[in-house]
């Protein structure tokens, strides 16, 4: 096998400007927040961004001013309220949006997965989404019983990436036992075409064939794998870290204002990089003390 061990900036760097992308994570869990901030500080911008429902992540890129167009299910702060960054993007036009329910996202990852053009659904049928984008969603009868279906088109991101929780040099990546059947992020990592994975810890080849049930992203899928602990941050890494309520609070009131916004952006993520990040939390050591790290990653 080939190693794929590479850090974050020239992981980050393989992302041009205009591309589009496809993001892990969920609403308030393992978004590839570290990632997104070296996207930023890369000026990586003018981005198409595919996810499922997501918060930190997609709102940072909204605050910078990167996002072109968005196609999921939700961007929001969940409990904190709303991504204030990207509402105001969108109410002021300079963000396309397409949104879909949960059980469409999902099949149109399916849809990339399998390598077809696209899943049918009933989903959606009867719904407004079915009239927002011809190039999108479209009525189809099925050539078996004359049903009607929702026909949804395959995500086509060029670029995947996500937040993980340990895997090997070779980009093996597993998941923890507690979270290994109603995670999405297995389906979209399926269906990439260049698959970028953060850890937060890098293990020994061994360990990884000590539990190989739990790989669920073979090296295979993989092209580079990065070390990035706590690169989920402010968000949880469930089995590891807890969210980081206090920061999180700070990021929504932030957003205010996008005089607010820019002071968040040159205060945590125009870093030098992710270890200063982590520094104006106290460093590494003192992020998993507070946030009440509960054991290894699977």
């Amino acid at each position: 096998m080939k190693e794929k061990f590479v850090s974050l900036s020239e992981a980050i760097s393989r992302i041009p400007s205009g591309s589009r992308v496809a993001l892990g994570g969920n609403i308030m869990r393992r978004q590839p927040n570290a990632a997104v901030r070296e996207m930023i500080r890369q000026s990586i911008g003018d981005l198409t961004v595919y996810t499922f429902a997501t918060g930190v992540s997609v709102d940072m890129l909204a605050a910078a001013g990167l996002l072109h167009r968005y196609e999921g299910v939700y961007v929001g702060l969940f409990w904190h309220g709303l991504a204030p960054n990207f509402r105001r993007a969108v109410e002021a036009g300079k963000v396309e949006v397409r949104d879909f329910s949960e059980s469409t996202m999902v099949a149109r990852f399916q849809a990339a997965c399998a390598g077809v053009g696209f899943f049918p659904t009933k989903a959606i049928l009867g719904t407004d989404m079915m009239g927002q984008d011809a190039s999108i969603v479209t009525e189809m009868t099925c050539p078996f019983t004359g049903d009607i279906y929702a026909a949804v088109r395959a995500i086509d991101a060029e670029f995947t990436v996500m937040h993980g929780y340990r895997a090997d040099k070779f980009g093996n990546v597993q998941w923890p036992l507690l979270r290994d059947s109603d995670d999405v992020d297995q389906i979209i990592a399926r269906g990439s075409k260049r698959l970028i994975v953060t850890v937060e810890e890098i293990v020994d080849h061994s360990e990884i064939m000590e539990q190989p049930n739990l790989t669920y992203i073979p090296s295979q899928w993989v092209e580079a794998v990065v070390h990035v602990p706590f690169g989920g941050h402010p968000l949880a890494c469930d089995t590891i870290h807890d969210e980081d309520v206090d920061h999180i609070r700070d990021f929504a009131k932030a957003g205010s204002s996008p005089e607010a916004a820019q002071a968040y952006l040159n205060e945590f993520v125009r870093t030098a990089g992710h270890e200063e990040y982590l520094r104006k939390f106290g460093g590494l050591e003192a992020l998993r003390k507070r946030l009440g790290v509960v054991g290894g990653a699977a």
